[in-house]
């Protein structure tokens, strides 16, 4: 019977070459992306160490943690070497860096123009494989009060249930609204769909004396306004 080789593993490697002694004496800079995403991994797949199979799944484009970003849970195992646990550790550590940015963004953002809105809500829908629609609420100085995922489906749409942006709205007392779905065809184009709903929104907010400024269509590192374009 033929033996199966096992997983290379980190500690297999000399000390010069192990990441997490590096990131101990130098800190986490002196890492590479490929030794960073490692760490995670901890093993590799037969044949192959932790970083080779980290540099497999990174691919050599100028831009490897977008590429990362793309991936679903189901979608990292398909790499030989990466199982439910390795793929469930790599999203884990996506979305802590997810809330981090939009943290940020909410503490320091004023939605003065549509491209704050794009930037407030690129991380989370830029390069998904599903669409989601988010809604953004702002008060009366167009600060943000809240953000949040309304609905989430598949490839080609979403449920919008216009009760419920309302009922949110009213909690956090917002004044304005900003509507937000990703294309994953990669069409910015909006649909007839996305108009009659955006028409929807509005004037039911409207009863309620809330505005909606403006609706954008994301889809990696471009969007489209609909404020921009004159179409609320």
């Amino acid at each position: 019977m033929k033996k199966i080789k096992s997983p290379e593993r980190i500690r297999s490697l000399p000390d010069a070459d192990r990441p997490r002694e590096r990131m101990l004496q130098s800190g986490p800079s002196s890492l590479s992306d490929s030794e960073l995403l490692a760490l995670l991994l901890g093993t590799g797949a037969p044949g192959a160490s932790a970083i080779d199979l980290a540099r497999r799944i990174l691919g050599t484009g100028q831009a490897p943690f977008r590429n990362l970003s793309g991936f679903s849970v189901s979608g990292l195992q398909r790499f030989k070497g990466v199982g439910p646990a390795k793929a469930v550790t790599i999203a884990a550590a996506l979305e802590i860096s997810r809330r981090l940015t939009s943290e940020k963004a909410s503490e320091t953002l004023q939605v003065r123009q549509s491209r704050d809105a794009y930037r407030l809500l690129k991380t989370r829908l830029a390069h998904l494989e599903h669409e989601e629609f988010w809604v953004i609420c702002l008060n009366t100085a167009n600060r943000v009060l809240c953000r949040y995922q309304l609905s989430k489906g598949g490839i080609t749409g979403t449920l919008v249930d216009v009760r419920i942006i309302l009922k949110k709205a009213l909690e956090v007392q917002a004044v304005g609204l900003i509507l937000a779905h990703n294309h994953p065809s990669g069409n910015l184009k909006p649909s007839k769909a996305d108009q009659q709903i955006t028409r929807k929104v509005r004037r039911a907010a409207r009863i309620m004396d809330i505005r909606v400024l403006d609706h954008i269509i994301l889809n990696g590192e471009e969007y489209f306004s609909f404020a921009d374009e004159q179409l609320l």
